[in-house]
This record gives C-alpha cells, sequence and structure tokens, in this order.
C-alpha cells in the first residue's frame, strides 16, 4: 500500500521537461503524479550525453541498442527506467507509441543478465495477440547480443502443444494474453514460482475486454515478493483499485504529451457517395500506394475490395477474422518488409498493430466512435513520425464528422479525389524518378553496364537506330502495354463537389428544421444497427426519455441516434455501426431515467 509522505520537489531537465518528482507514493489515492511532456523535441540529437548509456546498461544491451538505431531515450523511458532498475513498482499512464515497451523491457533485461538466481522469470500480459507478439519481439531485439535469455510468447489461435513443449524448456520471459495464460497455469504447464516481475502493458484495454476477474486470478496465484509494472493509457477507477491493492508503493509517473499522437497526424476527409467509393479509393492510391492501411466494417469487403485493387495492379493483403494467426503474423511481416503495400482490414483485426511504414490510414467505411477513429487513425504517426489519414464521408454522414471533430479536437480538413490530370503528373513524375534511378543502377553495376552498351553498340551498327528512338524503345517497353495516361469519365467528381456546395447552401436558407425533423427516418441503412431494449409503453417511456438515458449513459451524441420505435414490452433504436466495445456494454446495462 502506498506510504503517507508529504515531501515533492520539481526538477528541470535538460530537455526542458518539467519533472515532478514525487516521494510519496500515496499519490495512487491523491491523484498526484510525476508528470513529463511528451514534446516531439524532447529526445534531440543534442541529447546524446545522456543517452542510454547513463542508465548503467551492460555492453550488450546498448551494442542492441545501437544496432536498433536508439541514441537519446524517449520521456517515459527517462522517467521509468532507473525506478525499475531500483526493483521498484510502477504505474505508469501513457498513449501507445510513446516507447513504454523499450522503458519496461531494459531494465528487466539488465536485472534477468544480471540475477544471481538463475529460474528467475518476468510475466508480461498484453490485451490482445498482436501486442503480445509485437512486445516478445522488442524484448527478443534488445536482448538480441546475449545469448542466455529466452522469451516466448503465448496466446489464442496457435497450437497449445507447441507452447507446452516450449515452455519445458528455460524461458526467461513469457508475454501472453491473460485467457491463454490462465490455460497454461490451470494445466501446470507454466510454472509461475519463479516469476520476480509482473507487468500488465495497456491495462486500461484488458479491462474494456472484460479481463479483470482473470487479471486479478492470475495475480494471485503469483508469488508475493515480485515486482509489478503496470501501464495503461488512461487511469479508469478499476484500474486504480488493481494499483492500490496489488502494487507496492509505486513509482506513478504520467507522461503529458505536449502535442498528442493524433495531431501528428494530417487529417483529412473527402465527400463521396458510397457508389464512387472504390473508384475514389483507387484514385487515392495513385497518388500514395505504400504502406497503407483502409479500413474496412466487414470481412466481406476487405476481400472484395483487396481483390478489385489486385486486378488494378497493387500488392494488397487481407487481415479480419478469418485469417489464422500464423498467417495474420506472417502478413504483418511481409507489410514490414515492404513484400506488400497496402492492407484491407477490419478493426478487430489490425488492434495493435504497428508497423513504422505506414504512413497513409484510409477510413473506407465511416468510423461512429471517437474510440475506433483514434484507433484506426493510430495506426499511422506513431513515436513521434507523422503520418497521413484520410476519411471516406457521404452527406448522411456529416453531422458523423462533426461530432468526431468535437470529441478529438482536431479539425478534419476537406479534400477532393484527385482528377486525371493530378493522376497522369504523378505517374509521369514516377516514371522520370524510375527511369533515373534506374540509370543511376545501371552505372553502379559494371556487368550491367557492359551488357547495355552491347546491345545499344548492336542497335547503332546492325539496325541503323539513333539514340533517340532507342530512348523513346525504352521508354515505351517502360510503360508497357496499358494506356499510359488515365483517361476515365471524371464527371462524377465535378457533380458530386457541386451537388454538396449546392446541398450546404440549402442548408443555409432556414429550411433545416423541417429537413432535420425527418433525419431519423432519412438514414442509410448500412450506417446503423438495431438495439433492443427491454422497455416500452407499459414503462411509460418517451422517446425523449430514450435520447437522454442513452446519451447520459454513453459518450453518444444525440445527434448521432437514429430512429426509435417504441412497443408495448421493448423499444427498437438504431445507434451506428461500429460502437467502441466499452460503449456497447454500457448499453447492455442502459436504465431509462423517466
Amino acid at each position: 500500500m502506498a506510504s503517507n509522505k508529504d515531501n515533492q520537489s520539481v526538477e528541470k531537465n535538460d530537455d526542458n521537461l518539467e519533472v515532478e518528482k514525487i516521494s510519496n507514493d500515496h499519490s495512487i489515492e491523491s491523484e498526484k503524479k510525476s508528470e513529463v511532456s511528451q514534446d516531439e523535441d524532447s529526445h534531440k540529437e543534442e541529447d546524446i550525453g545522456n543517452g542510454f548509456a547513463c542508465f548503467g546498461f551492460n555492453k550488450l544491451i546498448l551494442n542492441s541498442l545501437e544496432s536498433k538505431g536508439y541514441k537519446t531515450p524517449t520521456p517515459i523511458q527517462k522517467a521509468a527506467i532507473p525506478e525499475l532498475m531500483l526493483g521498484r513498482d510502477l504505474l505508469g499512464q501513457a498513449q501507445t507509441g510513446t516507447g513504454k515497451t523499450a522503458a519496461f523491457a531494459l531494465p528487466l533485461i539488465e536485472k534477468l543478465e544480471n540475477n544471481k538466481e538463475p529460474n528467475a522469470k518476468v510475466l508480461v500480459m498484453t490485451p490482445t495477440r498482436e501486442l503480445a507478439t509485437q512486445v516478445a519481439d522488442s524484448f527478443k531485439s534488445y536482448s538480441a547480443e546475449s545469448t542466455n535469455l529466452r522469451t516466448l510468447a503465448i496466446y489464442g489461435g496457435t497450437d497449445f502443444r507447441n507452447q507446452i513443449s516450449s515452455l519445458k524448456r528455460k524461458t526467461d520471459i513469457v508475454v501472453g494474453t491473460p485467457g491463454r495464460i490462465m490455460d497454461h497455469i490451470r494445466q501446470g504447464t507454466f510454472k509461475i514460482n519463479n516469476i520476480s516481475c509482473l507487468v500488465l502493458d495497456e491495462a486500461d484495454e484488458m479491462l474494456k475486454m472484460g479481463f479483470l476477474e482473470d487479471i486479478e486470478w492470475i495475480i494471485d496465484k503469483l508469488p508475493d515478493n515480485k515486482q509489478m509494472v503496470l501501464f495503461s493509457a488512461t487511469m479508469p477507477n478499476e484500474i486504480r483499485n488493481i494499483a492500490k491493492k496489488y502494487l507496492n508503493e509505486p513509482a506513478e509517473i504520467l507522461i503529458k504529451s505536449v502535442k498528442k499522437e493524433t495531431q501528428l497526424i494530417t487529417q483529412r476527409y473527402i465527400n463521396v457517395q458510397r457508389h464512387h467509393k472504390l473508384d475514389a479509393l483507387k484514385r487515392i492510391l495513385e497518388i500514395t500506394n505504400e504502406g497503407v492501411i483502409i479500413f474496412v466494417r466487414t470481412k466481406l469487403l476487405t476481400t472484395s475490395i483487396a481483390e478489385a485493387l489486385e486486378n488494378s495492379g497493387h500488392s494488397v493483403a487481407v487481415l479480419n477474422g478469418d485469417i489464422p494467426q500464423n498467417q495474420r503474423e506472417n502478413t504483418v511481416d511481409r507489410l514490414k518488409k515492404g513484400f506488400i503495400d497496402i492492407l484491407v482490414a477490419t478493426d478487430v483485426a489490425a488492434r495493435g498493430l504497428d508497423v513504422e511504414r505506414i504512413k497513409l490510414v484510409i477510413n473506407y467505411d465511416f468510423p461512429f466512435d471517437k474510440e475506433t477513429y483514434t484507433h484506426r487513425i493510430g495506426r499511422t504517426g506513431r513515436a513521434g513520425r507523422s503520418g497521413e489519414a484520410i476519411l471516406f464521408v457521404n452527406h448522411r454522414e456529416k453531422h458523423f464528422l462533426r461530432n468526431l471533430e468535437n470529441s478529438t479536437r482536431n479539425k478534419i480538413e476537406e479534400i477532393e479525389i484527385p482528377n486525371n490530370k493530378i493522376i497522369n503528373e504523378k505517374r509521369m513524375g514516377k516514371l522520370i524518378t524510375n527511369l533515373n534511378e534506374s540509370s543511376l543502377d545501371q552505372n553502379n553495376n559494371e556487368e550491367k553496364k557492359a551488357l547495355m552498351i552491347d546491345i545499344l553498340d548492336t542497335l547503332r551498327e546492325k539496325h541503323s537506330m539513333e539514340d533517340s528512338n532507342i530512348a523513346m524503345a525504352a521508354i515505351n517497353l517502360a510503360i508497357g502495354n496499358k494506356s499510359f495516361f488515365i483517361n476515365e469519365d471524371e464527371s462524377w467528381l465535378y457533380r458530386q463537389n457541386n451537388s454538396d456546395r449546392n446541398r450546404s447552401n440549402r442548408n443555409g436558407n432556414g429550411n433545416n428544421r423541417m429537413r432535420n425533423t425527418n433525419r431519423r427516418n432519412n438514414y442509410q441503412n448500412d450506417s446503423f444497427e438495431t438495439y433492443k431494449f427491454n422497455f416500452g409503453k407499459m414503462d411509460r417511456v418517451r422517446v425523449a426519455n430514450i435520447i437522454s438515458s442513452i446519451c447520459t449513459s454513453t459518450n453518444i451524441n444525440g445527434r448521432s441516434i437514429g430512429k426509435i420505435q417504441i412497443f408495448n414490452d421493448y423499444s427498437l433504436v438504431d445507434l451506428p455501426r461500429d460502437l467502441h466495445g466499452e460503449v456497447r456494454n454500457k448499453l447492455n446495462n442502459l436504465r431509462i431515467r423517466n
């Protein structure tokens, strides 16, 4: 439990970060934290003198970090690593993409390598299989120079027997999801008596996914004298209760983002009607087609869109809930290595995905709540990198767009779909770049250069070809048989842009009231899902009661609620599809306030 000391001091470090160091660890109850600003300028090259060597890491870890290009610790690493090196429990609040995995992995690797107890183990729990794989890969990467440490990821969807076999061998670091960890503990295949440290990563996500009881069950089975580390992006009461119950005088650290991760992402939207969405998508990919994730609502859409893009010459793959885990891992690996450029995915399949190559996120289907939207666009612009997000919006979804802007406090700017002129200019520029790069490559390869000279000499001498004709022939081969310039009918672009402007003008003529009166009956069916509630006319329920209760109990805006039908003993309410899991749980427990 936390102690009751009141001393605290404020220091300023070389990064112009203000760090409030709190010696009292009653901060869990008092809401006081060590606060560090996560600024985009907070880990500049000038700070190299205060790099990772100052933590006292051994040479093997430092070599691994150097090979990965790590020079300067991020704010969360500067704040957390010294505390963990001392063996303290830690409660950290930080967003993904701030470097928190290294913040707990590096000191734990150091301690394991120097541990006098040969069987000591670290257990890391994560909410998803994807995150478990990433965290395990990070541990392997940071300890790559060491031959003594072994890391294992265990999660559902993979062969249980293979995991048993792996656990029988010496394993120092186990990373897994709560359900599969529980299975192995119950079966006696995961020996936990030597666990020296437990890490709960993204604890709030585990809470949202219903893992609270599982987490507490696992903690109660572990040794009492273990070090505990808890990281969470938010601090709901349930997470604080876990900290109070299980953490022993923890260091508490809050990373405050001076520049939010979402602010590193250029957010834009495009007005496009349903029947033109695929055409619009293809035009966007003409401009940017490397490192792209396209989010869609259904599994069926992932495959149909991927097939359409493949037929257009793109390298594309699919991620959805029907894809086996090993295939999903292979797909992500191929994306990382550049073998594929575009991923078409559902929300569930892409959760926890962190690939540095992702530069663009396209919301093909509209996300109707803040959490889904933030998760999607958060696949780019990670760890201080910039990124771009594009949202497809039809005119019936416009008010949802304003709700997103209000909830995220970010302006989402409108852009137009690229027209033929823009696409053709892009194609020409890419062709010129490719030809130039090809020429440079030839100059760097003497064997290839000699072959090219022989071909040129043959064409000049035996076929009397001029250099200009040879160049034209080479360009013709590079272009191929297909028409190089796009000449598609783009009248729909003009009609769409102008119809939207006209609609906006009409909205300003004072006739809004009549249209808004009927708005609940005018939504497109695919934007909504019908929810059944066990209250109706017999309970004296009115429309206003339902709207008020939904808005009060959830973060759903009243303007986002669709058609409402009240029957004798039940009611039907149309609500946006793709609501976040936490919102759905609140709806299941909805009580009407008359």
